[in-house]
């Protein structure tokens, strides 16, 4: 399991502390949410904030691209220090495009998806990508409650994932804490983005293995015996 706390819940005022905390708290990846103010009614950061925080540690920076133009920032982000760029499936007739460049780059391609798109858009990409991030949340701010009606895309992916064998990763992001997360892991996702519960905790690495420990153990029970089946999403 990959658990990735989510900077836009860390105290801004204190970055470079925060980021120590996630270097020392025993999580895999650090997650960070670019956001345009257009794509997303939201602006958060940019590159020279990742170039800043990238030698502070070896974490796996995994960038969340909420943009419209994508294209302006995936080389200045590459330079910075991202590990992995994910674009959005809603960028239409551009996402084969923009898979092409990020991988031009040497770096991973990861797909986001959001709430109200069918995961069938997703398709024709399986086999292009590192990463496929579900959001939980209609993206553009932290602290939301996850949405359910999202578990059914969760279960078309790892489904797919298995009839292709394929190896990406089926993240989710939003709304993810003690409870929702054990509930996606037993959907098929196997990474975690977390901002407020994680961040949000005094204890950092208790938060952190206490996620681990209840995602892993969701996976290799699967679904309840008194739980009903999701429907995959095939729309």
């Amino acid at each position: 399991m990959t658990i990735a706390p989510s900077l836009l819940a860390a105290d801004f005022s204190r970055l470079a502390k925060e980021v120590g905390r996630v270097n020392r708290s025993g999580a895999d990846w650090l997650h960070l949410d670019i956001m345009d103010g257009h794509f997303v009614p939201n602006i958060s950061f940019g590159p020279a904030v990742v170039q800043t925080l990238r030698p502070l540690t070896k974490l796996f920076f995994d960038v969340h691209l909420m943009c419209s133009k994508p294209e302006i920032v995936l080389e200045p982000f590459a330079r910075a220090g991202a590990d992995q760029m994910n674009i959005h499936i809603e960028l239409g007739d551009h996402v084969t495009r923009l898979i092409w460049k990020i991988r031009s780059l040497g770096k991973k391609v990861g797909l986001a998806i959001n709430p109200p798109t069918a995961i069938s858009l997703i398709q024709p990409f399986l086999e292009q990508i590192d990463a496929l991030l579900i959001m939980t949340v209609i993206p553009g701010f932290g602290g939301q409650s996850f949405i359910y009606e999202t578990l059914p895309k969760i279960q078309q992916a790892a489904a797919w994932r298995r009839e292709r064998h394929l190896r990406y990763h089926i993240g989710v992001d939003g709304g993810v804490d003690f409870k929702t997360a054990p509930e996606c892991a037993r959907a098929g996702a196997d990474t975690f983005i977390s901002g407020t519960t994680l961040f949000g905790q005094r204890n950092l690495g208790a938060a952190v293995r206490k996620m681990r420990k209840a995602t892993e153990k969701s996976q290799s029970v699967g679904l309840l015996p008194d739980s009903e089946p999701l429907k995959p999403e095939v729309v």
